[in-house]
């Protein structure tokens, strides 16, 4: 079940082994699992993002308050 969220600080997420990448602030969409969350937002108008990044690395994002649950 997914839920939304803002992004309100410094979120990034690494595809493959390349450069960290900057999750845009705003709304996202996020769907839990027991070891990943996957994050979707939009990238820009008609064109939308995602990423998937560990539990353990999402839950430290909402901890520090750079991602805030809606």
């Amino acid at each position: 079940m997914s839920q939304f969220a803002t992004v309100t600080g410094l979120v990034t997420y690494m595809p493959g082994d390349g450069t960290p990448l900057k999750i845009p602030k705003g709304r996202i969409e996020v769907e839990l699992a027991p070891d990943s969350a996957i994050l979707s937002w939009e990238q820009e108008e008609g064109v939308v993002g995602s990423a998937a990044i560990p539990r353990t690395q999402f839950d430290e994002y909402v901890e520090a308050g750079k991602i805030e649950l809606n």
